[in-house]
């Protein structure tokens, strides 16, 4: 289990406000005990006058940005909130130096007519990106959407990542996923220009860091004949004894969804997550599963072919002279064969068995009987193998042919 320790904010601002306090308070002590006459600036003031205006100045900077963190943590909010807001704090204590530097060199009304003229040409023509950037910036510091430390999405640009760092130009993430499968951090950071922020769709996996839970799911295939409550003790088992914490911090217990596929029975786990720890829990709740599985005679994994087929063949049909079992399978036109009803089937399943037919062949025939009237044959068993074959342009594809009179099989089909 991974514990997150709390962060306590360092003493820094609390020690430059003293400092430049201290600072602006014996420059102006010491420009009002001088005995001579200080040379003085265009605008009148002295230089004293001028370095202590620009030490109070950092002075307030820092104060504002020792209350504000004062304020988060009391709050129990991220320090790394207060950190962003600190540096708008210090953007702005530059723009006051600024402009004290030149209301006392006597240039503000130059500098102003000159930004006047000049400014809004500049602005628009060279500056348009780093504005839009800043702006952006200012946004995210004041909304703060996402914070550092954060797991979010830029879906048109297929990117995920943990921001690192939000600056005035750029967001630092560090990618999730890319080299790897999972969704797990590379160590491999992205820099995305924050002007983007106003034209793409930013999802943020973790609004609370103090609680960064999402959904996530593990899903199995078990056989029709398993034992479906068995297999749901064991799925949510499973999820308990790996996140109990979560469950007990969220108050939201693990559930089971299924759905019906013609070779088994889908099973979905749906329990709450950490974001950052998602992939290794995920792991854990399936080496769990898998396990159980193993150690639970009424629960077993569905497999589309292979397996069910050759211990059904193994099973059901040893018995069969030769000339028996060759005359029930043969190879039939799929214009022969005419599905009555039938499961409804999942097209991304249909395109992986047609895959694997392609590569490895048809591994089990399909299951028919004949129609009464002669016209052909109905199917009885293997609607996703057959589809998958129509996919792949056959003209024609192995079938076990059962007639009427044959004794039923002992389980049903579950192989596809």
């Amino acid at each position: 289990m991974v514990t997150k320790t709390a962060v306590t904010p360092r003493p820094r601002p609390l020690l430059w406000f003293a400092v430049w306090a201290v600072a602006a308070l014996a420059i102006e002590g010491v420009s009002r005990l001088a005995t001579t006459a200080l040379p003085r600036l265009p605008s009148g003031m002295t230089v004293l006058d001028l370095a202590a205006i620009l030490a109070a100045i950092l002075a307030a900077a820092y104060l504002l940005k020792a209350v504000t963190l004062w304020w988060l943590v009391r709050r129990r909010k991220p320090v790394a909130e207060g950190v962003m807001v600190g540096r708008l704090y210090m953007l702005c204590a530059v723009f006051g130096i600024l402009l004290a530097v030149t209301y006392g060199l006597g240039k503000l009304n130059a500098f102003g007519q000159f930004f006047a003229l000049f400014g809004g040409m500049l602005l628009g023509w060279s500056l348009q990106a780093p504005v839009s950037g800043f702006a952006a910036y200012i946004l995210v510091s004041m909304k703060r959407p996402f914070r550092p430390g954060d797991r979010v999405q830029f879906p048109s640009l297929a990117l995920v990542g943990d921001v690192k760092d939000i600056g005035a130009m750029y967001t630092v993430l560090d990618q999730v996923g890319g080299t790897i499968g999972s969704e797990e951090a590379v160590g491999r950071y992205i820099l995305v220009p924050n002007a983007m922020l106003f034209t793409q769709v930013v999802i943020n996996y973790t609004v609370k860091q103090e609680a960064a839970y999402m959904l996530d799911e593990v899903v199995i295939r078990i056989t029709y004949d398993s034992n479906w409550d068995k297999a749901e003790e064991i799925l949510r088992g499973a999820a308990v004894a790996e996140t109990a914490d979560i469950i007990a911090a969220s108050g939201v217990q693990p559930y089971v969804r299924s759905d019906w596929y013609d070779y088994g029975v889908y099973l979905r786990l749906r329990f709450q997550t950490r974001v950052q720890d998602r992939v290794d829990i995920s792991y854990r709740i399936q080496k769990r599963i898998f396990e159980e599985v193993q150690r639970t005679p009424t629960v077993d994994m569905a497999i589309p072919y292979v397996y069910s087929y050759r211990a059904g063949l193994d099973r059901k049909e040893d018995d069969l002279p030769d000339e028996e079992r060759t005359r029930r399978v043969q190879t039939l036109p799929l214009d022969q064969i005419h599905v009555v009803g039938g499961p409804t089937l999942d097209p991304a399943d249909v395109q992986d068995l047609a895959r694997g037919i392609r590569s490895q062949g048809l591994l089990q025939p399909v299951v028919v009987t004949p129609l009464s009237d002669g016209s052909g044959y109905e199917l009885l068993a293997g609607h996703l193998r057959l589809a998958a074959c129509r996919s792949l342009g056959w003209k024609a594809v192995p079938a076990v042919i059962r007639h009427h009179q044959s004794s039923p099989p002992d389980s049903p089909d579950a192989a596809g």
